[in-house]
């Protein structure tokens, strides 16, 4: 391993050194990740339970604006369309009607909120679809540097040989090692935000039908 931080072998070295930092970057993405899915889940858990046991809609308003998460973003996202459906106003955003009007504004804040949480993932796919190829590139190339040298000493015993290459097969390993984490978290993370979203849609389904009971109004 000590001669992947030699001169004679620059590449091989710099090839490690990109592995360790695409690892730590997985990893730090992961962890951040982690601690903002606890904050969120802890604070729309609270909101839900808050928002549900309202005792009208007028609570539920309060309820809203005062809360964080989420589920309070798209509740006050929805509750601001239906304040400016209130008032009079002749603009192209509300020709529609009533509801039209409010399930657009939740889709976008939905959506806005879909990528928010999506930050991260490229990044996390990136790293898992590259990280091998990185590795192997590091191989081939201390593959190519150990031949040359073992051409260069005239001697081509198996213990000459193995050693070398065997060494640069590392780089191919810490590759895979760092894309396997990334892959997980990858697909760890999306299968949570696929189920989240389905949760945000459904409560501004039951948002959008409750908004119906009061006519459209706070």
């Amino acid at each position: 391993m000590s001669n992947y931080f030699s001169t004679d072998s620059l590449v091989v070295s710099l090839t490690l050194a990109l592995l360790l930092l695409l690892s730590v970057a997985t990893w730090s993405i992961a962890l951040f990740k982690l601690w903002k899915q606890r904050q969120q889940s802890i604070e729309n858990r609270a909101f839900t339970e808050r928002f549900w046991g309202a005792q009208d809609w007028a609570a539920a308003a309060a309820v809203v604006a005062e809360s964080k998460g989420d589920f309070a973003h798209l509740g006050q996202a929805g509750f601001e369309e239906l304040k400016a459906l209130g008032e009079v106003r002749n603009d192209l955003k509300h020709l529609d009607s009533p509801h039209d009007g409010l399930e657009r504004q939740m889709r976008q804040q939905l959506q806005n909120i879909q990528r928010y949480h999506e930050r991260g993932l490229a990044e996390l796919a990136t790293v898992g679809s590259t990280s091998p190829f990185v590795g192997l590139f590091g191989t081939v190339w201390g593959i190519m540097h150990a031949l040359q040298n073992i051409g260069q000493s005239g001697s081509a015993s198996l213990d000459v040989v193995a050693g070398p290459i065997g060494e640069a097969l590392v780089a191919t390993a810490i590759g895979i090692a760092t894309a396997l984490p990334a892959v997980l978290a990858y697909n760890f993370f999306l299968r949570r935000l696929r189920v989240h979203v389905t949760d945000l849609e459904n409560f501004a389904h039951d948002f959008i039908r409750l908004a119906a009971k009061h006519n459209y109004k706070v």
